[in-house]
């Protein structure tokens, strides 16, 4: 045999055991006539011992870093022990060794502190695979897939996978499209989630479905994207929202606990896509701190805390500086014990959200001294009640400094939730170690497409609105008449019966109640534009479907390589994903994607025409 154990596995226990071991070399120590040698597999490290009576054999096949070694001798106590090792305090007198591989020097250091930069490790990704710090990433993965198979298992739920070749429905992002050979001119598409399949499974009387699957969509990338993803794919019959967020919770608290050894016995919050927008600017909103922001301009949208306690926003009227009359919107943020920050600190503040990825022309400031008082950059427009008021609204405390945003709404909004989370970042208030969970809920059902004049599906074209607002969907007739009106159309104020889970500011999953009557979904599609002739070819199989007793039904999906990530504290997702891609979709290591022969070409009856 190869090996008797592993290079993890040996301790004080083992002294004086007869071993086989297999690996990598990781680093080669000469001291004289002796020779230390650190042995690498998956499992560890453990060093090796070649006394002098192997010099002569060592000369002969000397050693290199990545070498495949196979070592028998004796396990004995090191006299220099590494307690930073779990094999530290143990090594093998070598008696006998085999070069079973050699290797060439690597283009980079198979360590943690690698001196390879991301495209030289993506293009030799079989050898930063071995390095411990991706494979730290790989086994929290395998931990979070063993947790989510466990807990679904155990509640009745069966795992059934579904097809990748499938029809293409273009609605939302791009598909990646697969010609078939045996029908020429015709092409497959590759699932950007099962969403149809598994609303069929429902329908076939499967009432517990969930699948850990490849999806796909041909889409600009970034950091947390990637052309082929995967997600935790859940369906359930017979529930409404409530059975969905209590089963999902439960899931996601297992996981907490099996993989990071964190009880998270907390209620998970709740809030309203209207509220997490105005309270936070964003749909996915980090709520492990406060810094909620201030509305000074629009009480009627005010949810909580001390702003629900005046009766009048202080700049809802006319105040005389300009910048803050003609704002569509104003919003203030209390930056925590900042009220001593510096000329040049808040200078800095402005210049940062003046950069092009804010967009925003400046701030005010006001300070909130610890003795009560207050100044502000703006003293000739507002008086100290004035003041006092817009902190109110902000709920800022004494030693707090007030930041106040004006522009546009969505600009605006989209800046100062921005600004808040730069703000938390610079405090020390986003740590990687602490985690917090949050349901959004109530999602408009429908967004309104400008250029095109008609509504678009918020999330995708079978999610439910909330039961008492189906009568609103049927009774109505989708068109705009008047696209400057398009917000007093009934459809407009349609709520979907949709939530998402939100973890430290990032979505981690999504789902809804689905339509599972034939009329509305009908009902659903007109409203997005589609005839009753391409309803038919897109989606006959599921309205067929809905005229055999289709149960009501509800699910959700969680982005599997972004939940990793979280846990693992990263940013990016590629580092939990073994073989990934890089920004521009291209496997480096493969060259893929890449062309194809003329043969291939005439198979498949296509002519290639690239257009310049």
């Amino acid at each position: 045999m190869y090996r008797t154990h592993t290079c993890g596995q040996l301790r004080l226990s083992d002294v004086k055991t007869q071993v086989t071991l297999a690996g990598w070399v990781q680093t080669v120590r000469k001291f004289g006539s002796i020779t230390f040698v650190d042995l690498r597999d998956r499992y560890g490290i453990t060093q090796l011992l070649f006394n002098e009576s192997l010099n002569d054999n060592l000369e002969n096949q000397p050693l290199g870093r990545e070498f495949v070694l196979q070592a028998k001798g004796v396990v004995n106590e090191r006299s220099n022990k590494n307690l930073n090792i779990p094999t530290g305090e143990v090594e093998i007198l070598v008696n006998e060794f085999t070069i079973l591989n050699r290797s060439a020097v690597p283009p980079f250091s198979i360590q943690d502190d690698t001196d390879g930069g991301d495209d030289l490790r993506m293009k030799y990704r079989f050898l930063d695979l071995r390095r411990n710090a991706v494979k730290k990433n790989l086994e929290l993965r395998y931990a979070v897939n063993r947790s989510a198979r466990n807990y679904l298992h155990q509640n009745g739920f069966m795992d059934i996978e579904t097809p990748f070749l499938i029809k293409s429905t273009p609605e939302g992002a791009r598909d990646f499209v697969v010609p078939s050979r045996m029908n020429p001119g015709q092409f497959y598409a590759l699932p950007q989630s099962p969403q149809t399949f598994k609303q069929l499974l429902m329908v076939s009387g499967y009432d517990r479905y969930y699948q850990v699957v490849k999806c796909f969509r041909d889409e600009d990338l970034r950091a947390d994207r990637q052309p082929e993803f995967t997600q935790i794919d859940c369906e359930m019959a017979f529930v409404e929202q409530e059975d969905i967020l209590e089963m999902f919770e439960g899931l996601i608290k297992a996981i907490f606990k099996d993989v990071k050894g964190i009880d998270y016995t907390e209620k998970v919050e709740r809030t309203t896509w209207e509220e997490a927008m105005w309270t936070y600017g964003n749909d996915k909103p980090d709520i492990r701190f406060g810094m909620k922001l201030g509305n000074l301009k629009h009480p009627s949208t005010v949810f909580s805390g001390k702003q629900a306690e005046v009766s009048a926003s202080p700049l809802a009227g006319t105040t005389g500086f300009g910048v803050f009359d003609n704002a569509e919107t104003i919003l203030g943020i209390a930056i925590p014990g900042a009220a001593e920050y510096t000329r040049k600190q808040v200078d800095e503040l402005t210049e940062w959200v003046k950069r092009p990825q804010v967009g925003m022309q400046g701030l005010v400031n006001i300070r909130y001294n610890s003795d009560g008082s207050l100044k502000s950059s703006v003293d000739k427009f507002f008086n100290e009640d004035q003041l006092k008021a817009i902190a109110n609204y902000c709920n800022a405390q004494p030693g707090d400094l007030i930041v106040v945003l004006a522009g546009k709404e969505e600009k605006t909004r989209k800046a100062a939730s921005q600004l808040r989370l730069e703000l938390a970042q610079r405090l020390g208030l986003r740590k990687d170690t602490e985690f917090k969970l949050l349901w959004v809920l109530d999602f408009p059902l429908f967004e309104y497409a400008e250029e095109e004049n008609r509504w678009v599906a918020r999330h995708h074209p079978f999610t439910s609105p909330k039961p008492d607002q189906i009568s609103v969907m049927i009774n109505n007739d989708p068109k705009i008449k008047d696209a400057d009106k398009y917000l007093d159309h009934p459809y407009a104020n349609i709520k979907a019966n949709a939530y998402d889970m939100v973890l430290n500011g990032n979505e981690i999953g999504g789902g809804s109640i689905r339509i599972f009557q034939r009329e509305l979904q009908e009902k659903m599609f007109a409203a997005l534009g589609m005839d009753e002739h391409e309803q038919q070819h897109k989606f006959g199989f599921l309205l067929g479907a809905f005229e055999y007793g289709a149960p009501p039904h509800g699910g959700i999906a969680f982005g599997f390589d972004r939940l990793c990530a979280i846990l693992g504290g990263s940013e990016s997702i590629r580092d939990f994903i073994a073989f990934p891609k890089n920004n521009s979709g291209r496997d480096v290591m493969l060259d893929a994607p890449g062309t194809i022969d003329e043969k291939q070409f005439d198979e498949l009856q296509i002519r290639l025409d690239l257009k310049s």
